[in-house]
């Protein structure tokens, strides 16, 4: 069980925990990190607190008006808007006790030349498949904020697992459909909370 997300916990700890395992409700299915940023935490607030206080009354008002325009049964207006309020009360209790469950993770960690939680890190594909020399540089955060387009990797993710605890000009190499691919570590920043 995650602690709760008052609890502060130093990166390097954080390694020690972050092996996934079959939760107990989900057998065979890997559970998720319980670590946060604490960007990521105020955007999840903020959903929570868009859902909670502006989306559902606005919904509410909506199958109230369409509730009183007589038969419900074949109302499409209020059928939906029952729907859409059962979607916005799963996100709530959802938002709800993940936040609860969350650690957010304010401290940097004092080894600032290797890669872990929070860490912006810098990668190069190996010459033979890259021979432009491109670079990617993705956040390593929880997986409750991972957007690839935005360049944020969960920490479970594979290639995020394999970076854990690298320094610059080490290599990894991650097993992916295509095949195996190796990268190298050309930078490692963290920006403060």
């Amino acid at each position: 069980m995650c602690a709760a997300s008052d609890r502060r916990l130093q990166r390097e700890n954080f390694i020690k925990t972050t092996t996934s395992s079959p939760g107990p409700s989900a057998p065979g299915r890997p559970r998720s990190s319980c670590y946060i940023t604490p960007e990521g935490e105020r955007t999840l607030q903020a959903e929570l607190r868009y859902l909670w206080k502006v989306k559902r009354p606005e919904i509410t008002r909506s199958v109230s008006e369409a509730a009183a325009q007589g038969d419900r049964s074949e109302n499409a207006e209020y059928i939906y808007g029952k729907k859409q309020l059962r979607e916005i009360d799963r996100r709530v209790r959802f938002l709800d006790k993940r936040l609860e469950a969350l650690t957010v993770v304010h401290d940097l960690p004092r080894d600032q030349h290797k890669v872990f939680f929070g860490a912006w890190v810098t990668l190069q594909k190996e010459p033979e498949d890259n021979p432009e020399g491109e670079t990617v540089e993705y956040r390593l955060v929880g997986p409750d904020e991972a957007d690839i387009s935005r360049g944020t990797l969960s920490i479970d993710a594979p290639l995020a697992r394999s970076l854990l605890h690298r320094e610059v000009d080490d290599e990894v190499r991650v097993t992916t459909p295509e095949g195996i691919l190796t990268w190298r570590v050309t930078g490692i920043r963290y920006q403060p909370a």
